[in-house]
C-alpha cells in the first residue's frame, strides 16, 4: 500500500475514533446526538495529529510536494475547524440542543458517580443532577417540536 494512502487512512480512522470517543463520558446512550461542535473538535485533532506525525516521521515520506501539500491542508483544516468551533456559525436551534445534551449527561454521569462526601458538594450535584435531566427532557421535547416543523 501507498505509504501515503496509508497514512491518510490512518489520520482519518483515528479522527473517526476520537469523534466517537468523545461520547464515551455519557451518562446514558439515549443522551447521544449528534454534535457538530464534537465533530470539529475531532477534525481539529486529526489535523493537528497529521502535523505532527508528518513533522517527526518527515524522512519516511519523501515526496517534498506531498508533504507541503499535506501540512498546508491540515492547517487550513485546523484553521477551519477551530473558527467553526470558535464561532459556532453554523450551530442553530437544534443542531445546539443536540449539542448540549450530551454535555449535559456528562454533568450528570459526574454528579451521579463521583465519591463526594461533603453534605454541601453532595447537595449541589444533586441540584445539578436534577436541573440537567430535566433540561435534556426539554430540550429532547423542542428538537421533536421544531423537527416536525
Amino acid at each position: 500500500m501507498n505509504k501515503y494512502l496509508k497514512f491518510f487512512l490512518m489520520i482519518a480512522t483515528s479522527t473517526l475514533l476520537m469523534f466517537f470517543m468523545m461520547y464515551f463520558n455519557l451518562f446514558s446512550f439515549s443522551h447521544f446526538f449528534f454534535s457538530q461542535t464534537r465533530l470539529f473538535m475531532a477534525l481539529m485533532m486529526g489535523a493537528a495529529m497529521a502535523i505532527i506525525m508528518l513533522i517527526f516521521m518527515w524522512k519516511m515520506y519523501s515526496n517534498k510536494k506531498a508533504n507541503v501539500v499535506i501540512l498546508c491542508g491540515s492547517i487550513l483544516l485546523f484553521a477551519g475547524s477551530l473558527f467553526m468551533v470558535r464561532s459556532q456559525t453554523a450551530v442553530d436551534d437544534v443542531a445546539w440542543m443536540k449539542a448540549m445534551i450530551p454535555h449535559h449527561s456528562i454533568a450528570i454521569l459526574t454528579s451521579d458517580r463521583a465519591n463526594l462526601t461533603d453534605p454541601e458538594v453532595k447537595e449541589l450535584a444533586k441540584k445539578i443532577l436534577e436541573a440537567q435531566e430535566a433540561e435534556i427532557d426539554e430540550m429532547k421535547e423542542l428538537i421533536e417540536k421544531l423537527e416536525e416543523q
